[in-house]
């Protein structure tokens, strides 16, 4: 399985591209699409719809994680975010490939064991993980935990169940009368 982790950005969008085999992750590859500042909105959600796309249509991934919506203080921020997040997110949907969401949470317990871990762990635990020599930004090794805690999620899919209820009204065909 190949899987595309997507790291959202009005200024910056980072991506990875890992393969999961055999409960192994191998990189293939990531990097950053910058966005001008002088770019009106418009031409950065097209940037970022188009660069996805292209990175799809290179390396086929079969799944597509992108980190989730966080809340902050500034409305018009999260707002343009969720606009970034819908560009990149159409380019999979246009591609038939599945989406998963994570919170940048969830990518730092995957990959760290800690979801409050600064960037620099997150960074770190990145590169050991997938074997990565090169130099990298935190907008690409955050995309690429993205696509590590989905590889983990697809090995064990109960973890995405929260609760034993959840759990229970997700499986009723478990239930004995």
């Amino acid at each position: 399985m190949i899987i595309i982790g997507i790291d959202p950005g009005t200024n910056t969008t980072g991506f990875g591209v890992v393969r999961y085999e055999k409960n192994k992750l191998m990189y293939l590859s990531s990097g950053i699409i910058n966005l001008p500042e002088n770019y009106s909105l418009s031409q950065k959600l097209e940037r970022i719809y188009d660069n996805i796309v292209d990175i799809i249509e290179s390396y086929h991934p079969n799944e597509c994680a992108i980190e989730d919506v966080f809340f902050s203080k500034n409305v018009k921020s999260s707002l343009k975010l969720g606009h970034a997040r819908g560009a990149a997110m159409l380019g999979a949907l246009h591609h038939d490939i599945h989406i998963s969401e994570y919170s940048a949470k969830e990518m730092k317990m995957a990959v760290v064991g800690n979801g409050n871990a600064s960037k620099e762990q997150v960074h770190f635990m990145v590169k050991k993980i997938l074997d990565i020599k090169k130099e990298m930004t935190f907008d690409e090794s955050d995309a690429l935990g993205i696509a590590i805690c989905h590889a983990h999620r697809v090995k064990s899919p109960r973890a995405s169940v929260k609760s034993w209820s959840a759990y229970i009204k997700a499986h009723p065909e478990l239930i004995k009368s």
